[in-house]
């Protein structure tokens, strides 16, 4: 191989295949640049290509950080349950800026996401062993902790009507 060439896996493909597959692949779902990117260095698409498309994919709106940060969002609270913390961090791996991100975020419906966690919790606290109350509790809460949710959400949902079968 000369000199200055990265070994590839696939094939190179041209500017074109690659516009092409990239936008067939965001119309059919939410994608963020950094998917996008990621796939073209893979591809061996070169740094100036890869601006070209990832413009022309902007600018016709096949890719919007901002749309794809709030499905994600909404996704990861309505359906997994996960906490502000843990989106944030996922968003975060996925090179979404500081200031979308925190827009995302404060859009979280404040109620569902005490709900979720109280639903959680009401969950796990089934299969909890512990030898005293103040145990089982902790390991609510180091529960609660690992799924992204802070402190103050964690003391809410534990003490509105507090965990214990009703």
């Amino acid at each position: 191989m000369p000199d200055g060439q990265s070994h590839t896996t696939m094939k190179e493909i041209s500017e074109q295949e690659a516009w092409l597959r990239l936008s067939t692949l965001c119309a059919g779902g939410e994608h963020c640049q950094h998917e996008m990117t990621e796939k073209m260095r893979r591809w061996g698409v070169s740094d100036e290509a890869q601006a070209r498309i990832m413009a022309r994919l902007v600018d016709e709106r096949y890719i919007d950080d901002e749309r794809y940060a709030r499905a994600f969002a909404n996704d990861k609270v309505r359906f997994d349950k996960w906490g502000r913390r843990k989106v944030e961090q996922a968003l975060w791996m996925k090179h979404i800026s500081d200031d979308i991100m925190q827009r995302v975020l404060d859009e979280i419906d404040g109620q569902l996401y005490v709900d979720n966690l109280r639903q959680l919790l009401k969950s796990k606290d089934k299969s909890v062993k512990a030898a005293s109350d103040y145990e089982r509790r902790q390991k609510l809460v180091r529960f609660a902790l690992g799924r992204g949710y802070g402190f103050d959400v964690i003391r809410l949902a534990m003490d509105v009507g507090d965990i214990e079968e009703e």
